[in-house]
């Protein structure tokens, strides 16, 4: 079955790098016009060439901080005067801020809750309305397996991402009358730049290679995960071939999570 978004149109957040740079690839390979956000001027420009190599359609690279509302009504005008709507929304915007509950504080609660939780409330009060109108919509979050099952010195980061899963919940039951679709996708260990900065604080003598490797070995399934493995599903909740896929969230994780 092949799976194609031609004339759909996607903004993917934290698009520049990582599993956001894999799911504007792929979204674009298929055939959507697609914005990426992320912060980075230079990060974003050179996303963009990557992403056009393989595009059918439109790109467009915005820097945008997530964390704050007016950056991203900013953004929502100008994906909006390029693409005229937007029938795909992937919140993926995040970062891993962790620690013992007790040392952390409410300023880092606060930035963490604004980067995940609060750019998906308020991305979604933009996209929400528009695809309602049009009866089909996909709201994507990428989140992580902690969402389901936190460990400990996890928050404040698993704590944020159940709360997305739960909007993201809430939104799917919001959404189904108009065919507006909301599913969150749940990474384990997967080989990003995320791997590679923690290779760096944590890999002393150890190659990449092997330090991939050694991460993996914990996995089910021997390995962990590719970029393009986790892009796979997210196309193919944005398709119509999803079209009966609502309210799920979904592990993409090798079946590392105890949690289904």
């Amino acid at each position: 079955m092949e799976i194609r978004l031609d004339g759909r149109s996607a903004v993917i957040t934290g698009g520049s790098k990582g599993l956001g740079l894999a799911i504007a690839q792929e979204f674009a390979a298929s055939g959507a016009d697609v914005a990426i956000l992320a912060r980075d001027q230079a990060t974003l420009a050179d996303a963009k060439g990557q992403i056009q190599r393989s595009a059918k359609g439109k790109v467009a690279a915005i820097s945008c901080d997530v964390s704050k509302m007016a950056p991203i009504k900013a953004a929502y005008d100008q994906v909006m005067s390029e693409f005229g709507k937007i029938d795909i929304f992937v919140n993926n915007a995040g970062q891993s801020t962790r620690g013992p509950s007790e040392t952390l504080t409410d300023e880092m609660w606060q930035a963490d809750l604004d980067l995940k939780l609060f750019a998906q409330i308020r991305f979604c009060r933009l996209v929400f309305p528009q695809m309602k109108e049009r009866k089909w919509g996909r709201i994507i979050s990428v989140l992580n397996i902690g969402a389901k099952a936190p460990g400990a010195d996890s928050a404040p980061t698993s704590v944020s991402r159940a709360a997305q899963m739960a909007f993201t919940k809430a939104l799917s039951q919001e959404g189904a009358p108009h065919n507006v679709l909301a599913n969150s996708l749940h990474v384990g260990v997967i080989v990003s730049d995320q791997i590679v900065r923690r290779h760096r604080r944590e890999g002393a003598n150890v190659s990449l290679d092997d330090f991939i490797a050694q991460a993996g070995r914990g996995v089910p399934l021997g390995r962990m995960g590719r970029a393009e493995e986790f892009a796979a599903v997210a196309t193919f909740l944005a398709s119509d071939a999803a079209s009966y896929v609502t309210g799920c969230a979904i592990n993409v994780d090798g079946g590392r999570s105890p949690v289904v």
